[in-house]
């Protein structure tokens, strides 16, 4: 899950709630996921859902954001920083890519209240 600045922000400063380049307005709650991953587990566009961090040893979560269908690569989620700041563990590095956390980490979605 990649972390992402919306239209209307530098850096961590965010001075207004709309993101024109994504079409979101007047919020930053939510969780951008392809059409065929909504599908797959069974959500729709609006849905409320949890997001947990899927690394050794943790259990970050971000709950009740709501899913917004977008054309992201499937089997991808982006959610808006610094909001989504609290599931990027600060020590976490992909072993293949060495990528550092705020670019890509795991993490596993589900329906509100389903765990």
């Amino acid at each position: 899950m990649p972390a992402l600045r919306s239209h209307d922000q530098y850096n961590t400063t965010i001075y207004a709630l709309d993101d024109r380049y994504r079409g979101v307005f007047g919020r930053r709650d939510v969780l951008f996921m392809h059409q065929d991953d909504l599908t797959a587990r069974g959500l729709a566009h609006g849905d409320l859902v949890d997001i947990e961090t899927v690394t050794p040893g943790r259990k970050l979560r971000y709950e009740k954001i709501t899913v917004i269908e977008y054309n992201i690569a499937p089997g991808s989620v982006a959610a808006y920083y610094p909001e989504a700041n609290r599931l990027l563990p600060l020590d976490y590095i992909d072993k293949d890519s060495g990528t550092p956390s705020y670019k890509s980490v795991p993490v596993r979605v589900m329906r509100s209240g389903s765990h």
